[in-house]
């Protein structure tokens, strides 16, 4: 398990935990997977919500995939001063190494004011990764 990447922006904190899934890796068919346990954490003073993700997924050769969605894993979380929401997903790349970078877009509620909030970057690092720097 790597260490926590961590990113505030309005007050509100989103920490990331990577693993390297090596029961579902293939190496030898260049295909390496990760899972990532994201927290976020209500450090405001308003009620927010998770709308929607931007994710940036770049391998170790530079090719960068933009995912776009609504909220995560199936939820848009509301999150009262204080709270916070936890959820594990996971990302297929073809090369041994890469990163990963984005952000989330809320909505205060009830006011409806919408922001961006950053998801720090974070690396995908495997027993099999080239030495080289990203």
């Amino acid at each position: 398990m790597a260490k926590g990447f961590t990113a505030t922006t309005h007050g509100i904190t989103v920490m990331v935990r990577t693993f390297y899934l090596p029961e579902q890796s293939r190496p030898d068919d260049s295909h390496f997977v990760w899972a990532y346990q994201i927290t976020i954490t209500n450090g405001g003073d308003k009620t927010v919500q998770l709308l929607r993700r931007t994710w940036f997924i770049t391998d170790e050769t530079g090719h960068t995939r933009r995912v776009h969605g609504d909220g995560v894993v199936g939820y848009t979380p509301v999150l009262t001063p204080g709270e916070h929401f936890e959820y594990t997903s996971g990302t297929p790349l073809s090369t041994s190494s890469g990163f990963m970078t984005g952000k989330y877009h809320m909505q205060e509620v009830p006011d409806g004011g919408e922001f961006d909030i950053a998801i720090p970057a974070f690396s995908l690092d495997s027993p099999h990764q080239n030495t080289r720097l990203h």
